[in-house]
């Protein structure tokens, strides 16, 4: 019993140092992918036709160079559940600089797998710098909540996501106060260096009423239904691409070039880069199209499928803010609200995981709404089939038999 206290308040101690150096390096990341994207919609035109070429040097480049690491996710959650697979240090150079070459030409991707990925490998590589007994699977943990937080500075939900993500149906208890006092530390850093937040007040709430419950209750099927079909599509995608075009250098031009071709003509760069355009658009009143959700779905899953490089989270918040636009005169409930509950709801879907997205809808649109995502978030969450966009992601949920 003493051994464990002891383990628990040297992870704690060892958490805020580690917190503070993912941040700086999530906050080193994320500023330079904001000038990134400013430059891009300035130049789109004159970037977007060299959106294949670049992607034929990331592809090249991971398989030359890159090793295991061009797994990703996947890595660091087989990481986690053992010890003897190590994370190289060189996963964060690569993934830093493949995301702000797919941000740069247009490519349509996320940043928070990156940032997690940046703060998983760093905390699992303290064992072998200082020959620490902590363990990896902790570390890690750590390393995903300070990643998480610097990209939207929610560190309850970062905490959350970290140690439920991992195993579903199964928390890492162990790792929560280690992985909270990371994630505020992550949140108090990328602050200082100048990272904004996300924070839209909802005002306008519909009363608890039958209608509106049902209501709700109806659109949170539909956006379980959005975040199944983005990781049924991802995983699909992944597998059939490379049946249809074995060689992935050849892969990547030609889809790529498709893809450059889409984006044009699509609005020209609607669709490129994170999503946030359609979140700011969601919540500002400006127009959003019915079919918005569903290009941004399709040209994510291209680009993350075919060897461009990024996440998938910021991309699902906006997809599911579009989607909730969408779906909000046609059951009556206030525009705004209704985008909230998309924003949260399609991620956890998406990602197989249900109180950190209810924390996210909190943090980010305010604890007075936290009894609406919990409705929402607990029907969507079990309308996704046990899929996730993390393949790497481990199941322990049990269907028990009606003997």
């Amino acid at each position: 019993m003493k051994s464990k206290y002891f383990y628990l308040f040297i992870l704690s101690i060892v958490a805020l140092p580690i917190g503070f150096i993912i941040a700086c390096f999530d906050a080193l990341f994320a500023n330079i992918l904001i000038n990134i994207t400013n430059f891009r919609i300035d130049h789109f035109y004159f970037l977007i036709p060299f959106l294949a070429p670049v992607g034929l040097v990331i592809v090249y480049c991971y398989q030359k160079y890159g090793g295991n690491i061009k797994q990703g996710m996947t890595l660091i959650f087989n990481a986690a559940f053992d010890d003897n697979i190590d994370i190289p240090l060189r996963l964060v150079p690569f993934a830093m600089i493949s995301t702000w070459l797919t941000h740069l030409f247009g490519g349509s991707a996320g940043r928070t797998g990156v940032s997690m990925q940046i703060g998983a490998t760093i905390s699992s590589n303290i064992n072998k710098f200082f020959k620490s007994k902590l363990k990896q699977k902790d570390l890690i943990c750590i390393g995903i909540a300070s990643g998480f937080t610097a990209m939207f500075q929610t560190p309850l939900a970062g905490a959350i996501f970290a140690v439920e993500v991992m195993e579903v149906g199964k928390i890492n208890y162990q790792a929560l106060i280690p992985c909270l006092i990371a994630a505020y530390t992550s949140r108090e850093t990328v602050s200082f260096f100048g990272l904004k937040t996300f924070n839209p007040i909802i005002d306008n709430l519909p009363h608890f009423s039958f209608s509106n419950i049902l209501s709700i209750c109806i659109i949170s099927i539909i956006f379980g239904i959005a975040g199944l079909g983005f990781s049924s599509l991802m995983s699909t995608s992944k597998k059939e691409f490379p049946k249809i075009l074995p060689n992935s250098l050849v892969r990547v031009v030609v889809l790529g070039s498709i893809l450059s071709l889409i984006l044009i003509l699509a609005h020209q760069g609607r669709y490129s880069g994170l999503g946030s355009n359609l979140i700011n658009l969601s919540f500002s009143g400006k127009q959003i199209y019915s079919y918005d959700f569903l290009l941004k779905a399709a040209l994510t899953i291209l680009t993350l499928s075919i060897g461009y490089q990024g996440g998938e989270v910021t991309p699902l918040y906006s997809i599911g803010t579009s989607l909730g636009i969408m779906l909000a005169p046609l059951f009556g409930l206030p525009l705004y609200f209704s985008a909230s509950l998309g924003y949260a709801a399609v991620f956890s879907s998406a990602s197989n995981t249900l109180i950190a997205p209810m924390l996210i809808g909190a943090e980010t649109f305010g604890f007075n709404m936290l009894p609406y995502f919990i409705i929402c978030i607990s029907i969507s969450y079990f309308c996704n089939f046990n899929k996730s966009i993390y393949d790497g992601q481990r199941c322990t949920k049990k269907v028990e038999s009606p003997n």
